[in-house]
């Protein structure tokens, strides 16, 4: 009889921490997958007509000129009146348009940066940069604005065109 209380007491002590354990580990019949989660932490849904672009005209990114030309290095800049193209090394025609811009009456070279490849001049009321680049011709020299842009203005173009009649061959 002993035996029989004994086995009683084993089974129900196993039924008892089976039904623990169930409780304790969250388990629920009846609800799967992420929907038995609180609303809060459930992943968010996209709908698959919003997981790829559309194929309209009006979805597309327009390709810009800075990724489909070649880098700045081995590519002529945009022909205009803002600029020409010297045969010999970027250093060599800056040490050329130095001495260039010493002789032409009116600059006054503020500053020069020979690795940046500019210098800072003013000339007939007008301050600007004249840059001078590496391209796969020899070296482009230009007139640049305060902001960056060609400069197009009459000093700058005046200037140009002396420099160009300087170092041209």
């Amino acid at each position: 009889m002993r035996q029989s209380v004994s086995a009683i007491r084993v089974l129900s002590f196993a039924i008892l921490a089976t039904a623990s354990l169930a409780g304790v580990t969250g388990c629920k019949r009846g609800v799967k997958g992420d929907y038995a989660l609180a609303p809060e932490v459930r992943p968010l849904e996209i709908p698959p007509d919003l997981n790829a672009p559309g194929a309209s005209p009006a979805a597309q990114v327009p390709v810009l000129a800075s990724q489909a030309a070649k880098p700045a290095s081995s590519q002529a800049p945009a022909a205009n009146n803002a600029g020409f193209t010297v045969p010999g090394s970027k250093d060599e025609v800056f040490g050329k348009v130095g001495t260039a811009l010493e002789s032409v009456e009116g600059v006054k070279v503020a500053s020069k940066a020979q690795l940046l490849g500019s210098y800072d001049v003013a000339f007939e009321g007008s301050d600007f940069l004249v840059r001078v680049v590496a391209v796969e011709a020899g070296a482009y020299i230009s007139a640049v604005d305060p902001r960056g842009l060609p400069a197009t203005g009459a000093a700058p173009t005046k200037l140009l065109a002396e420099l160009k009649a300087k170092l041209a061959p």
